[in-house]
């Protein structure tokens, strides 16, 4: 009877306890990825192969085009949660555009200020990171070339940028790797190449510290199964077959249910991941921990109708001005900590 009577005292006092610290308050932040589709200002930069966005160019790209497309991204951007910490960006010409797009009337409130390191890439894109002023702070800011054996390859830099996020040290590296053209099958190389240079930035951080909180995010141009990402990455699928010092795909889960982030010849890709380190994926809630991945596929940035119903409404499609949003949804994690 004494056994049952302690037993049953346990009981109680467990689930108090349990319902205490289901209703702790959380400090809940977002970060995320966006690639911009082509975010071009209307000057010649003589350096750059940005012909084709110029007043004069095949998209006619002027300054009613340009506001609209600010207007657009800043508008996408205000719809995600407010408590939006950090977005790495890809598609950007300069640092000048992403200037513009914080000052729009839509996010001009979410204190937002971008990072940018001008990098190789032909195109004259490159990758960057908006960052909440309120809620991290850069403490450095590295931008890494791809090192590879293949000739005349040129593609963006890997921005990777450490600070501090609720007392925390956090890394973000944005990428975004070598397309698909050409093939897929021939191009495969190239984002082997990206995948094994952003594996020993990791590695560079996990050095560092076993238990660094990093985050990689990015259009990787492959999927969460191709082996760029599995194997010269090695991200893994499942939480519970991520090790220390390895790194867990979050948007692994949505590819598996046919849920994409851009399509192409009526076939869904999700090429636009967030990929977490094992550090991020301690259940206590105690430091910053991972809790959820959102696809932000919002009706509104979606082709309402024709033949491509469904797909992300381009700014551009078959060469003609849609004034949409851009060919790919983002993607959003959320991290959470007690209070």
């Amino acid at each position: 009877m004494k056994n049952f009577k302690f037993i049953l005292l346990f009981a109680v006092l467990f689930s108090a306890t349990f319902a205490y610290a289901q209703k702790r308050p959380l400090n809940a932040y977002v970060i995320g990825f966006y690639n911009l589709e082509n975010l071009f200002d209307t000057i010649d930069d003589p350096i750059k192969n940005d012909a084709q966005f110029l007043p004069n160019g095949d998209y006619a790209w002027g300054t009613l085009k340009y506001t609209n497309k600010l207007q657009k991204m800043a508008y996408a951007i205000s719809q995600m949660p407010q408590n939006l910490a950090i977005l790495g960006v890809s598609e950007i010409e300069n640092i000048n555009v992403l200037e513009d797009l914080v000052k729009e009337p839509a996010i001009i409130d979410r204190n937002l200020k971008p990072i940018l390191v001008e990098g190789p890439d032909r195109r004259g894109i490159d990758v960057g990171l908006l960052y909440n002023t309120k809620l991290f702070t850069p403490t450095n800011v590295t931008s890494t070339r791809i090192t590879t054996e293949l000739e005349n390859f040129f593609t963006r830099d890997q921005l990777c940028v450490s600070g501090i996020l609720d007392g925390e040290e956090i890394h973000i590296i944005v990428n975004h790797w070598p397309s698909r053209s050409g093939g897929e099958k021939r191009s495969k190389p190239r984002r082997a190449e990206a995948a094994r240079t952003t594996k020993l930035i990791c590695d560079s951080l996990f050095a560092l510290n076993p238990n660094a909180k990093i985050v990689v995010m990015g259009d990787l141009n492959d999927d969460p199964i191709d082996p760029s990402v599995t194997d010269e990455l090695g991200a893994k699928s499942k939480i519970e077959q991520t090790k220390p010092g390895e790194l867990f795909n979050t948007t692994y889960a949505f590819y598996k249910q046919g849920i994409g982030t851009l399509a192409y010849q009526d076939q869904w890709n999700l090429f636009d991941q967030i990929i977490v380190s094992h550090a991020w994926l301690n259940k206590d809630r105690k430091t910053l921990s991972y809790w959820k991945t959102e696809i932000f596929n919002k009706d509104f940035l979606k082709q309402q109708e024709g033949r491509y119903k469904g797909y992300p409404l381009r700014t551009h499609s078959g060469g003609v001005w849609t004034n949409g949003y851009s060919d790919h949804f983002p993607c959003l994690i959320w991290v959470v900590k007690y209070k």
